[in-house]
């Protein structure tokens, strides 16, 4: 049985939020899944480029059914972030005519994230939900939240964490400081929490990313050291915690994005334990679980509780964190939950 895998490129595929897609792309290549690719030719907004586009789309997807043979599975990452000329019609043909099984990963369930959900969205989950044979979802959380949807628990994988690919294993061990480390998105008006890190005083705080808000120069705790590439922020990460929190305060992820906590695998989380860097996590984020499973951070209600947790912390403390995050480390740098994930769902279908 053949195995293809859809890869949606665009103009701007090399940002570091498609990491997680790229990194799967790559650890389903080794699996044998031969790349079908559908590109963004343009992201220019004027009706000339739309055009041009939409027929680069339909070139694209007509060589798909080409391709394509009868009895094949075909991997899909959800969800398509742009409007595709055929893409449904085709991808229901292949089920039809062709017999193909589809194997659907789930990146995010715009629904749970609320702010983004719009029509479009909703038009990729149901037609996801009607195709999907298999369905590789975040945790535990996001699964009982599809069984709720009426998907049966029997077609339904959990990747536990995405991975973070990396060349080679972690060099040295983080070492022991009292710091936070936040790397991505540091707009203060989208992840309100970040403007807030000042207050803990005692906490010394290290910004990552783009949008730094130069208002936060006026606390001495917290720290810019610039943007980089998602290959390269790694080697950046040599010390304290990596935090993973999300929302509009720091007293709990709260507002829509905090939620969302509740139920997706934020990749900042994958980020800092390939890196080796232990991790604080909210304490009702879904991968909390597994962050206390592996003994590799520590959960918290409030960032308030920082404070006290440093002041007693010590180095031997400390360095069980992060030698349980460089143990994880391995997998997440080799892409074996993905794989395990990848394999898991063939076994469903028989392969």
């Amino acid at each position: 049985m053949k195995k293809y895998q859809i890869v949606e490129i665009s103009e701007n595929y090399n940002h570091a939020g498609s990491k997680a897609t790229q990194d799967i792309a790559e650890i389903a290549d080794q699996l044998g899944y031969q790349r079908i690719i559908v590109r963004m030719n343009t992201t220019k907004k004027t009706k000339l480029a739309k055009v041009k586009r939409q027929i680069g789309y339909r070139k694209d997807w007509a060589n798909c059914l080409k391709t394509v043979e009868d009895n094949s599975v075909i991997l899909l990452q959800h969800p398509f972030h742009y409007p595709q000329l055929t893409r449904e019609k085709t991808l229901s043909e292949l089920k039809k005519n062709k017999h193909v099984k589809f194997i659907c990963l789930v990146h995010d369930v715009e629904e749970l994230r609320a702010f983004r959900y719009n029509d479009y969205y909703k038009g990729e989950y149901d037609f996801m939900l009607q195709i999907a044979d298999v369905l590789i979802v975040h945790n535990d959380a996001m699964k009982q939240y599809f069984v709720k949807q009426g998907i049966s628990e029997k077609k339904i994988v959990t990747l536990k964490i995405f991975d973070y690919l990396q060349n080679g294993l972690v060099k040295n061990r983080p070492h022991f400081e009292r710091s936070i480390t936040v790397a991505g998105n540091l707009d203060t008006e989208k992840c309100g929490y970040i403007g807030q890190l000042g207050q803990l005083e005692s906490v010394q705080v290290k910004l990552y990313g783009m949008n730094y808000d130069e208002n936060m120069n006026q606390y001495k705790n917290v720290h810019y050291f610039g943007s980089f590439p998602s290959d390269k922020i790694p080697e950046k990460l040599t010390g304290g915690f990596g935090l993973v929190w999300d929302g509009t305060g720091i007293d709990g992820c709260s507002g829509e994005s905090g939620q969302y906590l509740r139920y997706n695998n934020p990749h900042k989380l994958s980020l800092y334990l390939s890196s080796g860097l232990p991790v604080i996590i909210w304490k009702k984020a879904a991968e909390a679980n597994l962050v206390e499973t592996y003994g590799a951070g520590i959960c918290v209600d409030s960032l308030k509780e920082l404070c006290l947790i440093f002041e007693i912390m010590d180095e031997s403390a400390y360095n069980k964190y992060a030698e349980a995050a460089q143990r994880l480390s391995n997998d997440l740098r080799n892409g074996q939950f993905g794989r395990n994930a990848l394999l898991s769902a063939e076994d469903i279908l028989g392969l």
